[in-house]
């Protein structure tokens, strides 16, 4: 709120320069806002995903789960007005890779009643197969 009202004094002072430069703040503050959304989606898409190559089994849980964090990262990354996406594909990855380490903690905690450590169920995976930004754009074009 506090930015907008500066903004306003600038506008009505005619500083365009100091003007943009807000706005450009309130631009970067907004993006961080849909990343930081979008990454705590990420750790629960990956998180389930780890589970399922883990323990080598789904439960229609963590399918719906996995469904509904795709849909929620389209829909934040989504602009709504403007054509287009908040995020590129790489920063996209870029934000799935900065949840991972946050998902393995997770998994930790659940894959066969916390029976192993983040470490350990790193081993077990492969991450290759957790291919995250095809499934994106398979359901984005749904």
């Amino acid at each position: 709120m506090e930015e907008l009202l500066e903004l306003k004094a600038l506008l009505l002072k005619g500083d365009i320069k100091g003007s943009l430069a807000i706005v450009e703040d309130l631009e970067d503050m907004s993006k961080n806002g849909i990343i930081s959304t979008i990454r705590s989606y990420a750790v629960i898409l990956l998180l389930h995903l780890i589970k399922q190559q883990a323990e080598n089994r789904t439960t229609r849980s963590w399918d719906v789960s996995i469904r509904n964090s795709v849909r929620e990262i389209q829909r934040q990354n989504k602009r709504r007005k403007a054509a287009g996406y908040y995020l590129s594909d790489e920063e996209l990855t870029d934000t799935l890779n900065d949840a991972y380490l946050n998902a393995l903690d997770a998994a930790s905690l659940e894959v066969e009643a916390g029976r192993y450590q983040s470490e350990q169920i790193e081993a077990i995976i492969d991450k290759n197969k957790i291919d995250l930004l095809h499934k994106y754009r398979q359901n984005r074009i749904k």
